[in-house]
């Protein structure tokens, strides 16, 4: 909350006023709203809730597993993520993104993550080369959700989805 306060969020944008009570007692939630209605302070609050407690997955291994369309919008959630975890005691995060190398993603992975931030296609190819365990991820975000299947990654997604712990995934089908 102080660390809110020197951001200067005084009090919750209509979005996160709803989304934020839905999210604490852990239901899934769809939000469409503009750019700028406090979105993903409305989730990252949340993440950095959970992960303020202490874990009970593999060591190092994330338990927040945000997917983003594009490694710029990835690293403007990590940097979010920074910024409102400030007075965590310990925040380690990575953005896992194509464009970038892939050593210093495999050295953030090896040293252990809370939150990882990533492009669907990046993080296929992690999965794909074992290289990050995604068995203790507890919260998904598919931030822009239908850009991503918009720009064809639903492939990515569903590869994603099969390496998360079976409690996390809430698969509803349309009704008749």
């Amino acid at each position: 909350r102080h660390t809110l306060l020197k951001l200067g969020h005084e009090t919750p944008t209509p979005v996160q006023a709803a989304a934020i009570p839905v999210l604490r007692e852990g239901h899934d939630l769809l939000v469409s709203a503009q750019t700028g209605s406090g979105k993903t302070a409305a989730f990252l609050l949340q993440a950095l809730e959970r992960l303020a407690e202490p874990s009970t997955g593999p060591r190092g291994a994330p338990r927040v597993l945000v997917l983003a369309p594009t490694r710029e919008l990835a690293l403007q959630v990590e940097q979010a993520a920074l910024r409102y975890g400030r007075g965590l005691r310990r925040l380690r995060t990575v953005s896992l993104i194509g464009g970038a190398p892939f050593g210093p993603q495999l050295r953030r992975l090896a040293e252990g993550v809370d939150l990882v931030v990533a492009t669907p296609g990046r993080l296929a190819d992690h999965l794909e080369r074992g290289r990050v365990d995604l068995s203790a991820v507890r919260l998904l975000v598919l931030d822009e959700a239908d850009r991503m299947l918009d720009m064809g990654f639903v492939d990515e997604i569903e590869a994603i989805a099969k390496r998360l712990p079976l409690s996390l995934i809430h698969i509803s089908s349309p009704r008749d």
